[in-house]
This record gives structure tokens, C-alpha cells and sequence, in this order.
């Protein structure tokens, strides 16, 4: 890798179209699991202009299956916490429609455990996990401060702190890398939906001090590289203004581009979908392996095959910054501290539980673990990985 150079990640508000689709589809998952936890959802939403459409395939026990106008409360209430309640887009107003139907019994019947038969993987594919030393939670640094940037937005708004902030945004965070570490911002960048009539000066000044509340000391690049607004007003946005879909903002959800990424999106799914519960895993033993000490960056993959239980191959990366452990080693021992099957990782993160919505904006990584939620972001294999290395 280089040592010197710049790197850019962005973030996207709760707000934004494709965010609030998001939001949707995992609120559906949440009612699904929380009901039934064998539940299979595979729910994709479409936002637009006064308009929620949800589509896709879900099987659940008979007695446990959330009515038609529950799955429609559900929706409704997403994009009520989220805060629409625009002429354009309304939580109260907007029309639903709902296209879920039953899951493909060709599907089912290679998912599914039975007999001698373990579950197996709920499509083929590739997940990748990631961490590194540049943050506290282990994430790459732009990415961090361009989700931060735009939660304290968030905040502001919700609590009352201001009057003008509507909730579609986007931030993007630009940071200079010396000798491999982020040393200061180089450009910052925040596009919000704001009132009507709201002066364009004021904002600045409001946004541009989130900037010098999130970034570290003497990070703050000079005027002339700070961009707010940029093509001046931002009053019509939301789904009003872009429709949103579920699964377009992959790379916000994950590593903010610093990482590859397998191609799958995480909302809507539920954990038997390995694109979820595999690319958790993964970060899981990533962030794991940078907290031990065992190199201060890597990268993981997993693979699988639909119907089948153990995942088809398993590489580990440390960029060359492993800590006296070679990444051959560590690809023999891992799946001895975690059975690395759709169960086992479900059963090891405690996955079948309605813990996804919190997922669903300002990233799946890098989140602090509470209780139920975001299990993935613990350290607890700290140790096992030591004694058995």
C-alpha cells in the first residue's frame, strides 16, 4: 500500500431515499423475527413521491404471521421516527402497497435442516469483513466521521436543537493519509434538505460547526475546502425528490469504499441470507484480530453455495502489518472458534432476534454493542485467538 495520499468515503442521512427503503425492509424483517424467530423475509422496498412499495418472499409459522395491516404499521412508523411529514412524502398520507408473497419451496427445501441434513446457505456468494487501527471501533476513518457528521444532524434535528434541518443528507469526508495514518481533512463536504427560505449563510455556519465538533483537533481543513450545499438550495428532497430502493447503499453500509465488498445488500434479509449473517461473521473475526494485536489491518472472505452448510473457502489478509502470525494460520484457526455454517453464526451472534432496524442507518459496522444489538462488534475473541495461536 501507499503511505501517502488522500482518501474520500461518504454517508447518508436516515433521510435519504434509498436509507429510508432500508429502514422499511428491516422494520418488516424485525416484525417477522419478532414473531416468529425461523422466520424467512426477503423484503425490497421502493420509496417515491407519496408512495411505499414493499416486494418479495417471506414464510413464517401460520399462527405467527403479521397481518397485512401490520405489516403497513410497521412501514408507516419507519418513516414517522424518521420524520416525514413533507406535502411530498408523509408518513400518515403516503399510499401503501404491498407485493410480499410466500418463499419458493425450491428454495426452502435447500435451506431447510433436516435429518442428517444441516441448513444450508440461502444463496451462493461472496462477504467480505474488514477493520483496522484507525478508529477506536477498528473502522476506516472517513467513513467514521462522515457517519458522525451526519448523527449529530440527526440529533440536532430530533431533539429540537434547530428548526431548519429536514431529514435527507449526505456527507463526505475527504482525509489525508501520512506514512499510512489519517493525519488531517483535506475537504468536507454536507449536502442537507433544509427549510424553506433558510438563508444559505447561516446554514454554513451551523454545518461547518458540526465539522469542528466531529473532527479531531487540528483536522479542520480552510474555507476554501469546506462545501456545504453546493448547488445552493436543497428544499425539495427525500423520496420526493429521488425514489429510494433498498440495497443501493452498500458501500455505506460496510467500509466506505476502503474494503472490498461483495456485492449483496444486508437489509430486508434475515440471518439465514448469508449476505448478512456471513459478512457479520466476518467483520466479526476481523475486528477481533486487529483488537488482539495481531495485525493492525485485515481483510476476510467467506464464501458459500446455496443449500450448502460449510462455507466453500475461507481467506484471511493482513495487508502485510501481521504481528508475528502468518494469515495461513489464522485461516486453520478461526473456524475453530466459530462454526462458520448459516446456524452457527446465527446461533454464535444471536442473529434470530429483532435487532436489524438500528442496522439500517449510519452503518452496520462499527457500532457499539448493546445487549442484543450489533453482537458482530464485540472483542470477546480476544483471548480464544491468543491461546490458540
Amino acid at each position: 500500500m501507499r503511505s501517502n495520499y488522500m482518501f474520500t468515503s461518504e454517508s447518508v442521512s436516515e433521510g435519504h431515499p434509498d436509507k429510508v427503503a432500508d429502514q422499511i425492509s428491516d422494520a418488516v424483517v424485525d416484525l417477522f423475527i419478532g414473531r416468529d424467530p425461523e422466520a424467512r423475509v426477503a423484503c425490497e422496498t421502493m420509496v417515491t413521491t407519496n408512495r411505499i412499495i414493499l416486494a418479495g418472499e417471506v414464510r413464517c409459522r401460520e399462527e405467527a404471521t403479521p397481518t397485512l395491516d401490520e405489516i403497513e404499521k410497521a412501514a408507516r412508523e419507519t418513516v414517522k421516527r424518521i420524520g416525514y411529514e413533507q406535502h411530498g412524502f408523509h408518513w400518515q398520507y403516503a399510499d401503501f402497497a404491498c407485493h410480499l408473497h410466500g418463499q419458493s419451496a425450491d428454495i426452502a427445501v435447500g435451506v431447510d435442516e433436516s435429518g442428517n441434513k444441516d441448513e444450508g446457505a440461502g444463496d451462493q456468494g461472496i462477504m467480505f469483513g474488514f477493520a483496522c487501527d484507525e478508529t477506536p471501533d477498528l473502522m476506516p476513518a472517513t467513513l467514521y466521521y462522515a457517519h458522525r457528521i451526519l448523527e449529530k444532524l440527526a440529533l440536532d434535528r430530533h431533539r429540537g436543537a434547530v428548526d431548519f434541518l429536514e431529514p435527507d443528507a449526505k456527507s463526505q469526508v475527504t482525509l489525508a493519509y501520512d506514512d499510512g495514518k489519517p493525519v488531517r481533512a483535506v475537504k468536507l463536504v454536507v449536502s442537507t434538505q433544509h427549510a424553506k427560505g433558510m438563508d444559505q449563510a447561516l446554514l454554513r455556519d451551523y454545518v461547518t460547526g458540526i465539522f469542528a465538533e466531529t473532527m479531531p483537533q487540528g483536522w479542520m481543513p480552510g474555507e476554501d475546502d469546506i462545501f456545504v450545499n453546493p448547488t445552493g438550495l436543497f428544499e425539495i428532497g427525500g423520496p420526493d425528490g429521488d425514489a429510494g430502493l433498498t440495497g443501493r447503499k452498500i458501500i455505506v453500509d460496510t467500509y466506505g469504499g476502503a474494503a472490498p465488498h461483495g456485492g449483496g445488500a444486508f437489509s430486508g434479509k434475515d440471518p439465514t441470507k448469508v449476505d448478512r449473517s456471513a459478512a457479520y461473521v466476518s467483520r466479526y473475526l476481523a475486528k477481533n484480530i486487529v483488537a488482539a494485536g495481531l495485525a493492525t489491518r485485515c481483510t476476510i472472505q467467506l464464501s458459500y453455495a446455496i443449500g450448502i452448510a460449510e462455507p466453500l473457502s475461507l481467506y484471511v489478509d493482513l495487508h502485510g502489518t501481521g504481528n508475528g502470525v502468518e494469515a495461513s494460520r489464522l485461516e486453520q484457526v478461526l473456524p475453530h472458534l466459530v462454526r462458520l455454517t448459516p446456524k452457527g453464526i446465527r446461533t454464535h451472534l444471536g442473529l434470530n432476534k429483532p435487532i436489524y432496524v438500528p442496522t439500517a442507518a449510519y452503518g452496520h459496522f462499527g457500532r457499539k454493542p448493546e445487549g442484543d444489538l450489533f453482537t458482530w462488534e464485540k472483542t470477546d475473541l480476544v483471548d480464544a485467538l491468543k491461546q490458540a495461536l
